[in-house]
């Protein structure tokens, strides 16, 4: 049975509509993540789930019981916030005792439960350290400690990752999911990082103008999206704009500047325009002449890959390589371009083809 549900949950504030007829069913023990660009409504969502908001219209329910008119203290959440909102003048135990004396536990249990949850955040060799003698990270783990002690029914971060340099996020993406799968506590994690959704999340729900755009597994997601908007925010990809040119059950061939493309096992039946969405590192750059002519413009070394810019007769696209420890191609080389059958997504005006045809 579904243990969070939102329906039709709505949010205005005066003229302008921040979120609008949202509808979420969200599984005990699941993470899920609220994806999308800045002033896509994800915020206000988990801030109405919080009781940080009150809905102009619709209903959150939690575990069979109406909780849309509860006030915050009276849901029982954790939450985790960008800031983390630490109490300077309080050492790490403190601050995680703090929820738990609020709701009135004794300060011997408190302390127990405090340095438990530190120890299961791996700082319990820090509890008497205040946040200022701490490093991001972790403050950032006294925060999580903090809201997982009061033994919240849901779990809600809103960008806790933020703040932290690159290489340390990775890892607390890495801390962060193991620990939410070891205590299964239920999860929503509100982000812009499409990175971030994709290696931490279960499923994950992208947003545009205050609708859901799409719900899916993060392989789903990245592989099929639903819309150009979804195939352009989640990831990198290289969009074409095609007419098609002939069309049957063995495959279409569209024309892109000139260019033909052929795309087999496709019937773009009566359409005449398409977009193509074709993802960097699905394109192979070789010497043979075989595939689509191109120059490099610019590459890039990003350590684990390679990044190209080149031009084709079709125009400029960006190409992920993998690095095999040898040096890659350099600007003005010549090389030709393949794909795999499959690799390209075509999306027409109403959608993606193989969804709306």
């Amino acid at each position: 049975m579904t243990f969070l549900r939102l329906e039709d949950l709505t949010k205005r504030f005066g003229e302008f509509t921040a979120v609008e007829n949202v509808d979420l069913s969200i599984e005990r023990g699941e993470f899920v993540s609220l994806l999308g660009p800045s002033g896509c409504g994800k915020t206000t969502t988990l801030q109405m789930i919080a009781g940080l908001q009150e809905p102009t219209a619709g209903r959150i329910v939690l575990g069979g019981t109406d909780i849309t008119r509860l006030p915050p203290n009276k849901r029982g959440l954790g939450i985790v916030f960008q800031s983390y909102a630490l109490f300077p003048h309080m050492d790490a135990t403190g601050n995680v005792a703090f929820g738990l004396e609020m709701k009135g536990i004794g300060r011997s249990e408190r302390q127990e439960r405090a340095r438990a949850a530190l120890k299961l955040v791996k700082l319990d060799h820090l509890a008497d350290r205040f946040p200022k003698e701490m490093s991001g990270g972790q403050r950032q783990r006294v925060a999580l400690a903090r809201a997982l002690v009061i033994e919240p029914p849901v779990l809600l971060l809103d960008e806790p990752l933020s703040n932290l340099d690159a290489k340390l996020r990775e890892e607390m993406r890495i801390e962060l999911r193991l620990l939410q799968q070891e205590i299964g506590v239920t999860t929503i994690l509100v982000t812009h990082d499409q990175e971030e959704a994709l290696s931490m999340s279960d499923r994950v729900v992208v947003m545009e103008d205050g609708r859901i755009a799409q719900i899916a597994a993060p392989l789903e997601l990245y592989e099929r999206p639903r819309d150009l908007f979804v195939s352009d925010f989640v990831g990198k990809t290289n969009l074409l704009e095609a007419r098609v040119l002939s069309a049957g059950e063995r495959g279409s061939v569209v024309g892109i500047e000139g260019h033909q493309i052929d795309l087999p096992g496709t019937d773009l039946g009566k359409l005449d325009k398409v977009t193509l969405s074709l993802r960097p590192e699905k394109l192979v750059m070789s010497d043979a002449a075989d595939g689509v002519e191109a120059k490099v413009l610019a590459a890039i070394f990003l350590g684990a890959n390679w990044l190209y810019r080149v031009q084709t007769p079709i125009g400029e696209l960006f190409v992920t390589q993998p690095n095999s420890g040898r040096p890659g191609f350099s600007n003005g080389d010549k090389t030709w371009l393949s794909w795999p059958d499959g690799a390209v997504n075509i999306f027409s005006a109403e959608g993606r083809f193989d969804e709306t045809h």
